[in-house]
């Protein structure tokens, strides 16, 4: 059982560092200002300072007055207690623990930076200086350290808990403006460019020690403190043992119990089963066959803890028993949690998730030469994206994450075109050329990039695109028209054929597609190797899978609340049954 003492036990000891860090911090600066000063790259510093003096103009003084200004010791206070007082007042529950980790960064840095001061003593460049200041503090650069750590700070936070196309913009902006402050205190002649690098540096370590000593106890934190839910439900909990770490599991355990379900089944996937023995549960027979023959009883709720290969596949055998299923993101992608609107964090996608509702949602049956009829809640392919997952090396993805994808991604830019006929609805067959080809029941792949703008998990029918871009100038066409799009300004188009990026991008919609290969060709389901065919056959399931979603007060599956994606499955069920 753990109590107070030991719930503070790690934050203590990796606050111990900053000491350390302040000690390196200032013997960096004694190195800067005594045996290095007069090797290169330190011996050119002062051309460096003396070229943006004399290079220095009304406009782009006016900016970095404005940047210095964001950076300096007021500002970055207020900022800082705004936010501490935001992330304790906003939210429906406090988060004590983001609060904290903002506002020990912050002084963290800042008590790190007056302790090297005292010890390292530069003189600020031989170049006029635009702002006032003490002459001998130049090591490191105060301003930097200080923007580092706040703007920093709110960068991490972000990262946390935004998702898609904003996460990565907001991000992006955040880290954007140390950087900016870094330049307009070189332009303004206050600190030689190792002063702003160690600045840099001290609010950069300070954020990771920092972050190390609070971030991960603020989860554990919240999932204890949730209230307990009422009742004695059962839930049968599939686990990836690789993507699932035990501390992750743990911390499940806890959320489940918190949210009323004592009662837990677990069960580990296998490469045999990606399901970890799920049909037992799901039938209320005895998972062990060795084990007495007794029914389990009634179960209420499947939650997986994988990515989206193990999420398939578990979704396969649940959909259409009625049962919930609740998604933990522990995978390389998870396309599917992203998609939903789910956080990213494992637990907290599970917290939200519980304290949700049940959403009806598509998925897609499909079959093919060589395969067994199965479902897939994501998206299907063949050609260039299935060589894609089939060549990324594991390791790499373990180390990398999807990053991997797109080095293997680059190995099969000029993979030779595929000759395919697509039927939409029993209709005619359509002969194409083209990369790949992707059935979709959602759209947007990492980073928010929307591959099928109109896709939606509760549309009751199947988008389609095929990439077929000639040359350099077609794949950029390509990417650029993607990166242009935003989810959901998009409107279904039907069985109605539409091309996009000159001719680089074709899109279609059914509720049944066909597809035939001239040759085999390598395929995809859910980010899970097929044996390459020749054919695939994909029907939807509208409303098949009920899925737990976030309240109606997040923002759902593209741009959508959970209320709205509810309301509109029903409808499109209800439409497509018609």
């Amino acid at each position: 059982m753990t109590n107070a003492h030991d719930a503070g036990a790690r934050p203590g000891r990796a606050l111990l560092l900053l000491p350390v860090q302040a000690v390196l911090v200032a013997a960096l600066g004694l190195l800067v200002t005594g045996p290095l000063a007069h090797h290169w790259p330190l011996s050119a510093e002062d051309d460096v300072n003396r070229a943006l003096a004399d290079r220095r103009a009304p406009s782009a003084t006016s900016l970095t007055d404005w940047l210095s200004l964001v950076a300096d010791t007021q500002t970055v206070i207020g900022l800082t207690l705004l936010c501490v007082l935001g992330l304790l007042l906003v939210p429906r529950a406090p988060r004590w623990w983001e609060a904290g980790f903002l506002a020990v960064s912050v002084a963290a840095q800042s008590a790190v930076f007056l302790l090297v001061t005292l010890v390292v003593n530069r003189d600020r460049p031989d170049v006029p200086h635009l702002d006032g200041a003490p002459p001998t503090s130049s090591f490191p650069s105060g301003h930097v350290g200080a923007s580092a750590a706040l703007y920093g700070g709110l960068a991490v936070l972000a990262a946390r808990r935004l998702r898609g196309a904003w996460r990565n913009l907001v991000v992006g902006l955040l880290l954007l403006v140390p950087l900016a402050v870094a330049f307009s205190r070189l332009y303004r002649g206050m600190h030689h460019p190792s002063d702003v690098v160690a600045g840099l540096l001290n609010g950069a370590c300070t954020l990771l020690v920092v972050g190390a000593a609070l971030l991960p106890d603020a989860r554990k934190g919240e999932a204890e403190t949730e209230p307990a839910a009422p009742g004695t439900r059962r839930a049968v909990v599939v686990r990836h043992p690789h993507a699932c770490d035990d501390a992750t599991a743990a911390r499940v355990r806890t959320a489940l119990r918190r949210h009323g379900y004592p009662e837990q089944r677990w069960t580990d996937t296998t490469p045999e089963d990606p399901s970890g023995g799920l049909v037992p549960h799901l039938t209320g027979a005895d998972a062990d066959p060795a084990g007495p023959a007794e029914p389990v009883g009634p179960v209420d709720l499947v939650v997986v803890c994988g990515g989206d290969g193990t999420v398939r596949a578990c979704a396969d055998l649940v959909a259409g028993t009625g049962i919930p299923l609740a998604i933990v993101p522990c995978g390389t992608g998870n396309l599917l949690a992203r998609n939903l609107g789910l956080p990213v964090e494992p637990v907290a996608a599970l917290r939200e998730a519980l304290s949700g509702r049940a959403v009806g949602l598509d998925v897609g049956r499909i079959r093919g030469d060589g395969l067994a009829p199965t479902r897939f809640a994501v998206m299907a392919g063949a050609g260039f994206d299935a060589a894609m997952v089939r060549d990324a090396s594991p390791r790499l993805k373990e180390r990398l994450g999807w990053a991997a994808y797109v080095l293997s991604a680059a190995r099969h830019l000029r993979d030779p075109r595929m000759r395919l006929s697509l039927r939409l609805d029993g209709g005619a067959p359509l002969e194409r050329r083209a990369r790949m080809v992707v059935i979709g029941n959602v759209g947007s792949l990492q980073g928010g990039l929307p591959l099928l703008p109109e896709a939606r998990p509760d549309s009751g029918r199947l988008e389609v695109v095929l990439l077929d871009p000639r040359g350099v100038t077609g794949w950029l066409a390509a990417a650029g028209y993607l990166a242009s799009r935003a989810p959901g300004r998009s409107r279904a188009s039907g069985t109605r054929e539409r091309t996009a990026a000159h001719g680089a991008l074709e899109y279609f919609g059914a509720t049944r597609v066909d597809l035939r290969f001239s040759r085999p060709q390598p395929r995809e389901l859910d980010g899970d190797v097929l044996p390459a065919g020749t054919r695939l056959t994909a029907e939807v399931e509208p409303g098949a899978l009920r899925v737990c979603l976030p309240a109606p007060t997040r923002i759902g599956a593209q741009g959508r609340t959970g209320g709205e994606v509810a309301e509109h499955g029903h409808r499109d069920a209800r439409t497509a049954a018609r």
